[in-house]
């Protein structure tokens, strides 16, 4: 259905374009049958189109359509292997919340890329409260989290303070959002 309406100079022409803006950017109402697939293959990507099918009661060709339609819709942002951080020498879990110097755009978009650019930095979150963010480490030690610490957090010119919370041992991990 297509409204025409003339809103305190919004021109006709920009109608499209808004409905354009307001359709790509709803959040995509699922079916049962759609949930079913997406669940199934956040939670093992190995999974054949012949067992997606049939987990979601849908063909074959109708599942790899809507992976598809999926992937391009943005929904599926991309399929990646899970490793074992343990088997890896990766067991030392820290959440440290920073605070910057000054809260200014460009501070921000700096500490921000520095961020991006630091492996060892699983998730970084911009927070409120005292401190500005909370980011996710991991870390093969304590003596190689102190020296990332010291030279990748403190020593950058954003940053006004830092402080670490350790992880005792991981009680609930998942990758699967609630569909």
């Amino acid at each position: 259905m297509c409204f025409i309406f003339d809103i305190e100079g919004l021109y006709l022409e920009h109608i499209f374009l808004f409905s354009l803006f307001f359709v790509t950017n709803v959040m995509h109402e699922l079916s049962r049958s759609e949930r079913r697939l997406l669940d199934a293959m956040q939670k093992d990507t190995t999974l054949s189109q012949i067992d997606l099918a049939e987990l979601s009661g849908k063909s074959r060709t109708s599942i790899w359509r809507l992976i598809r339609e999926f992937e391009e819709a943005g929904l599926i942002e991309g399929k990646v292997a899970l490793l074992n951080p343990k088997q890896l020498g990766l067991q030392f879990h820290v959440m440290l919340s920073v605070s910057m110097v000054k809260h200014t755009d460009r501070t921000r978009q700096e500490f921000e890329a520095h961020v991006q650019s630091l492996p060892e930095v699983m998730e970084c979150y911009s927070v409120s409260g005292d401190r500005d963010y909370v980011l996710l480490i991991i870390s093969k030690d304590m003596e190689s989290y102190n020296t990332f610490l010291n030279t990748q957090i403190l020593d950058h010119p954003s940053v006004h303070s830092a402080s670490s919370s350790f992880a005792l041992r991981r009680v609930k991990y998942t990758t699967a959002l609630p569909l």
